[in-house]
């Protein structure tokens, strides 16, 4: 079964909202260093102040989830989508530490109401079940081609003007498209009609089934690590590559060790394109839990050998292709389980507490890698952590049982 004309319209649009706002997100590794520059301090304030966002981005997920599921998931989008520009603008008129952290907390909040959660659940009341983990994987995409597509502009907009302020506030004005966007994300009556005739549970009892689920549990668990990887390589990827100095020079292309910092992230999203849908379209014929041990089992993989072979421009851009095909795999396939054992009725509200967990996660990979970088000078006990929780996720996961809950079982004639 394909897609219909409604459906696209809507996967396209939440796709093309994800694209700015985790595109525009992820650049924010490369204001890493200008700022400690700027404002005289370490990497720990920006890592706090970025690790911090994520934290609230998960904390606010369950909430702007619920009311997505409640009143509307395109009415959510459109005030984060606001929310998130307003912090953006805050950041780059910052000239301390305070005004970066609240600035960066507004965004946390706007991107959570504009992003994953919401967006996924619109699409999965509104795609039929046998497509929705490969829908779902199409609108993670989205996101990926923006961090292709912003975070290597954002690197060379940043050398050239060679002012943070500004280079942030040109992303803020640019993530205003995100705004008008949120119409096509609205949905038509048959989807409310077919969520309220379904036999669902309200929704204290829908989280009351998830929290005695045992797999849900080893599913959040899993998705920590997620979090961790995604906040720590996106946030610090180009510092470190930049730290050692690694530029690169091919058939008259020169680019900076800053620079290809911004290419390196901008790779991981251009791979994740074809990861994303691939991992979706797997999740549609695989079970879904194996597909995500499998996953982070190549991810510990993926880092350990990064970490073992000489650092070089060729080593940077494999890791970087490598693990963009590993990259949000994880999105469609845990948001397709969460959806399939439990249900769309409430899967914002739901994905949304698995989403905390996730952000957690990339709150101790952000901060954590700015605190361990400036109490050991480098990266490198960061990176080992990041293979040992690879593996953990990878074992969390595939015991889960891949079948829906009692209440979605096919009931006797």
């Amino acid at each position: 079964m394909a897609l219909k004309g409604r459906d696209w319209a809507m996967v396209l649009c939440g796709g093309i909202i994800l694209t700015i706002g985790m595109g525009a997100r992820q650049s924010f590794g490369i204001f890493q260093k200008p700022i400690a520059a700027d404002l005289q301090v370490g990497r720990e304030l920006w890592s706090f102040a970025n690790g911090l966002a994520m934290l609230l981005m998960g904390a606010a997920a369950p909430f702007v989830g619920g009311l997505a599921d409640r009143f509307g998931g395109a009415r959510t989008v459109f005030g984060g989508a606001v929310l998130y520009v307003l912090g953006m603008v805050a950041i780059a008129f910052a000239n301390n530490g305070l005004t970066l952290i609240i600035g960066n907390a507004i965004c946390g909040i706007g991107i959570s109401a504009a992003g994953l959660g919401p967006i996924l659940g619109i699409v999965g009341r509104n795609v039929a079940p046998a497509n929705r983990t490969l829908a779902f994987g199409i609108v993670t995409a989205g996101g990926s081609f923006g961090q292709f597509a912003i975070v290597p502009v954002v690197s060379i907009l940043e050398r050239r003007v060679d002012n943070w302020h500004t280079t942030m506030l040109i992303v803020a004005l640019g993530s205003a498209i995100m705004i008008p966007l949120v119409l096509g994300l609205r949905e038509p009556l048959r989807a409310a009609a077919s969520q309220a005739t379904a036999k669902a549970l309200n929704w204290r009892g829908s989280l009351n089934e998830a929290f005695a689920h045992r797999g849900f549990w080893l599913l959040t668990l899993g998705f920590f690590v997620c979090g961790f990887h995604v906040a720590f390589v996106g946030l610090h990827l180009p510092a470190y590559i930049s730290d050692k100095g690694i530029g690169l020079e091919f058939l008259g292309l020169k680019l900076t060790a800053g620079e290809l910092g911004g290419w390196a992230i901008g790779l991981v999203g251009l791979f994740n394109i074809i990861g994303a849908v691939l991992w979706g379209w797997l999740g549609g014929r695989h079970q879904r839990k194996d597909m995500l041990a499998l996953l982070y089992l190549l991810r510990a993989l993926a880092f350990a050998v990064f970490l073992v072979l000489p650092l070089s421009p060729l080593s940077v851009l494999l890791f970087s292709a490598t693990l963009g095909f590993l990259w949000l795999g994880t999105v469609p396939l845990t948001s397709g389980l969460v959806s399939f054992m439990f249900g769309p009725a409430y899967m914002s509200m739901l994905f949304g507490i698995v989403f905390f967990s996730h952000q957690i996660g990339s709150f101790a990979g952000a901060w954590g890698g700015g605190r361990l970088f400036d109490m050991l000078g480098n990266y490198d006990a960061m990176w080992w952590i990041s293979v040992g929780l690879g593996l953990f996720a990878a074992l969390c996961n595939w015991p889960i049982r891949e079948r829906p809950v009692p209440r979605l079982a096919p009931q006797p004639a």
